[in-house]
């Protein structure tokens, strides 16, 4: 493998990357919406048949899930989706158990995840964190961090692009640039991969299964995600523990200011109704 040139690749982000973030006035933009301006990485030939994928379904499913529960508690869609694509190791909710989990999706930094990172380590609570480039260039420090207090980071591509819009051996690149990224820079190998924008098709699952990954969605979210539009802290807490389930797979937005301020109290009030906020255990 090349040596990544990372002092380049972080002074050309930084003329850049960080102008593709949204503005405060933009109440369309969406987290980790970045452009081809990040420079690419080298990474090794591949004598994979991509071939292979092509008698699989392409169209795209955008992942959403409607409120009717299983006779579990369950998102009915969810444990539908983990059927149908048990095949790929792609997960939509956990075991109807007492656990739950957290996982954090990171497009940029909006100076919340060392908040977010506190409130963590004082909850003694393990979460997946889904990156991208810009954030992996951008934060180092915060990459490290995460590492070092026991935390999963998940690949959740390189560009941002959504899958079922680029051709397979582009979504190989864009799973595998990152995941080079990773272990060149933090000896870090990831095993889980989140679709950006929760776009996806048959093929795509396919690929990532075949590399190693597998694809996580989840079976919670909500409008977290617009700084300039963010859901009030009180509505927001209600909001998340009134959709607590077994095995739920929480979708939250690091740059979320609600977000970070209601952790501590999210966290704490799914153990009174005696969920586990456990570390993700389902690889």
């Amino acid at each position: 493998m090349k040596k990544i040139p990372y002092v380049l690749l972080i002074s050309l982000l930084l003329l850049s990357g960080c102008q593709n973030r949204p503005e405060d006035n933009d109440l369309t933009a969406k987290v980790g919406s970045i452009t081809d301006d990040i420079p690419e990485i080298d990474i090794p030939q591949t004598d994979i048949d991509f071939s292979q994928f092509s008698t699989l379904d392409s169209r795209m499913q955008a992942w959403g899930l409607g409120k009717d529960k299983d006779e579990n508690g369950q998102p009915q869609d969810a444990v539908l989706a983990n059927e149908r694509y048990k095949a790929y190791d792609t997960v939509f909710v956990g075991r109807p158990d007492h656990k739950v989990y957290l996982t954090f999706d990171n497009g940029y930094e909006n100076g919340n995840t060392p908040k977010i990172l506190d409130t963590l380590k004082e909850k003694n609570v393990s979460a997946v964190f889904f990156v991208t480039s810009q954030y992996v260039l951008e934060n180092p420090d915060l990459i490290r961090r995460m590492i070092d207090e026991g935390h999963i980071i998940g690949n959740h591509s390189y560009h941002h692009h959504s899958f079922p819009t680029i051709s397979i051996e582009k979504v190989y690149d864009e799973i595998m640039q990152l995941d080079a990224l990773l272990l060149d820079q933090f000896q870090y190998k990831m095993t889980l991969v989140r679709p950006p924008k929760g776009e996806f098709n048959e093929q795509s699952l396919a690929l990532s299964n075949l590399l190693g990954y597998q694809t996580v969605l989840w079976s919670y979210a909500y409008y977290d995600y617009n700084v300039a539009d963010q859901p009030d802290p009180t509505s927001a807490l209600k909001k998340n523990l009134d959709n607590a389930h077994p095995g739920a797979i929480y979708l939250l937005h690091s740059v979320s200011d609600t977000n970070t301020q209601i952790l501590s109290d999210l966290i704490e009030g799914l153990r009174n109704l005696n969920y586990e906020v456990s570390r993700y255990d389902l690889k």
